[in-house]
């Protein structure tokens, strides 16, 4: 049996948790927007995905491209098989988080970045997505595809296809800075900078103005997408309104990696037609 006065001894020299040892709060952050962070669970006022506590690994999920024919040819009708492959195991994925209402969104554009497409590949039972589609002219087209694995991460994976009879060498296309505001389907957009002249790997806020605002309406769970491409095609960025309440003024945040011409493409929906116009914005070096 302890003695009473060292019992005592032992109990007093004890040490207590202190709320210094205790174990840090836990962070909820979305895995689409990494900026959005919250205190507890909830959902992602930008995107509408769920907070969660522990973001999985940043691993890149391989996609391969199949078409039907092959090569594609300009004006015929092809279609494009993508299929998402486990970065661990080489394995087809095949379950998927559904974001922005759909399992996967498909960005393309041509190589003189004058045609766009925002499309929706449709989910097969083996976990492939197919895309019918009739490719407007003979040449290079970038593609951006996005989706989100389940215990993965979302997503952005560029792929480049190339149409038979196509053999000349790649260019960068002559793009022209161009802030004018456009004319959508039944809107007109604005767009003005900050800072007015973008500096590359800085932030850049971009402030779009739709005229008429009455009837705007969310698009695929946002209130606008966003695509930049750069005049090399090289880099190519998907964003959603990091400020949007419904009104006339929609906020993109947007850092531009590098120095270039970037053709941005955005997309807001009105009274149920959606509006697509695109911008061209210098970005420069930081001297």
């Amino acid at each position: 049996m302890i003695p009473a006065l060292l019992l005592f001894a032992l109990v007093a020299n004890a040490q207590v948790p202190s709320s210094k040892d205790a174990a840090p709060p836990i962070e909820f952050s979305c895995p689409m927007d990494k900026d959005v962070r919250a205190k507890g669970p909830g959902k992602c006022p930008r995107c509408g995905m769920k907070l969660e506590a522990g973001i999985s690994d940043l691993l890149e999920f391989p996609v391969s491209l199949k078409t039907l024919p092959a090569p594609v040819r300009a004006g015929r009708k092809a279609t494009l098989q993508f299929r998402v492959l486990d970065p661990k195991n080489g394995r087809p994925v095949r379950d998927f988080e559904v974001v922005h209402e759909k399992l996967f969104h498909l960005f393309l554009v041509d190589e003189e970045l004058q045609h766009f497409e925002h499309v929706h590949p449709e989910a097969r039972p083996d976990g492939s997505f197919h895309l019918d589609t009739v490719l407007p002219r003979t040449g290079i087209y970038r593609m951006l595809c996005d989706f989100y694995p389940k215990g993965g991460t979302p997503q952005f994976v560029p792929k480049t296809l190339t149409t038979a009879g196509y053999s000349k060498p790649l260019r960068k296309p002559d793009l022209k800075p161009d802030l004018a505001r456009k004319q959508g389907e039944n809107l007109s957009v604005g767009l003005s900078l900050e800072p007015p002249n973008p500096i590359a790997g800085q932030k850049t806020l971009m402030f779009f103005t739709v005229d008429p605002a009455s009837g705007l309406e969310p698009l695929l769970g946002a209130w606008g997408h966003l695509l930049a491409v750069s005049d090399d095609r090289i880099d190519m960025i998907h964003e959603h309104p990091a400020i949007a309440d419904g009104g006339p003024v929609i906020q993109f945040n947007v850092i531009f990696p590098r120095e270039a011409a970037y053709r941005v493409w955005v997309q807001f929906q009105r009274a149920g037609k959606v509006n697509t116009v695109a911008f061209t914005v210098p970005v420069a070096q930081l001297r």
